[in-house]
């Protein structure tokens, strides 16, 4: 029996290590990134968040009323999650450059770094259009049947999902699909509103507007006087986009929302 031993342990010592060895790819392929900054009132997979959090595949954030997430991706992505929103981030593979985001309501910013990769995509998907870019800056809302697109740098390309059309639209379609280019927006909505679809040009002032509500140094975004109900419409879903980056407080537990103040703000490394 003796000299048997060294036949039974060797092979199940070799057994034994190669595990770590064959999880660890796996393991490495669903890390999707980590929390760069947060007001706390949020949640990872409906447990509470804190700053330098890991983020995985298929994990969803949410926010109330009162929270806001920044989340950095393994690429270099980066998401600014306002706040009453819920982003699933499905898929992020920065070695292949393949992300796909699913936003059930809310609203996120998205500064996307330049896909490179032969296949590569970087998807979000609203319960009634698919968002696509190429590497650019961009906002999509999703609130009450009706999604919003702001492009502030690069290209998007939106596509109406079932029977859903485009109105507001000051994009380039082509097809089924529409180009948004920095400066442009469009709505998609389900439902054909009581005036019909409209396609309308973007106003510099709607541009400029939606810019600074998500530029995470601006105080207090300038208010613009529209002149007719479809630049009001165009303000309103620009304006609604502060939410994704001003006032956002870097924390590790505190669970009071930090006090405005006129210091930009610094995201955690």
């Amino acid at each position: 029996m003796k000299s048997l031993k060294p036949l039974v342990v060797g092979p199940l010592c070799l057994l034994l290590c190669s595990f770590p060895v064959q999880a660890s790819p796996q393991s490495a392929a669903q890390h999707a990134g980590q929390i760069n900054a947060l007001i706390p009132a949020a949640s990872r997979n409906a447990q509470p968040v804190k700053v330098q959090d890991q983020l995985q595949w298929n994990d969803l954030l949410k926010t109330t009323h009162s929270g806001r997430v920044r989340a950095g991706l393994d690429d270099g992505s980066m998401l600014s999650l306002g706040s009453d929103s819920e982003l699933r981030i499905v898929q992020h593979d920065s070695a292949s450059q393949q992300t796909s985001l699913e936003m059930n309501f809310g609203k996120v910013r998205s500064q996307v770094v330049k896909i490179a990769k032969p296949g590569g995509k970087f998807e979000v998907t609203t319960p009634n259009a698919v968002i696509g870019v190429i590497g650019t800056d961009f906002y999509v809302g999703f609130e009450r049947g009706k999604t919003t697109v702001i492009c502030y740098e690069g290209k998007v390309t939106v596509t109406p999902r079932a029977n859903a059309q485009a109105q507001n639209n000051s994009g380039q379609a082509s097809g089924n699909s529409i180009t948004v280019a920095a400066g442009q927006m469009v709505e998609i909505v389900s439902h054909v509103p009581p005036g019909g679809f409209q396609t309308v040009s973007t106003p510099p002032a709607v541009q400029q507007s939606s810019q600074l509500a998500t530029d995470t140094n601006a105080n207090t975004p300038p208010v613009y006087q529209a002149h007719s109900h479809v630049l009001r419409n165009l303000l309103i879903g620009s304006a609604i986009a502060v939410g994704l980056g001003v006032g956002l407080a870097v924390g590790t537990g505190n669970t009071t929302p930090p006090q405005r103040t006129n210091a930009p703000f610094k995201p955690v490394k």
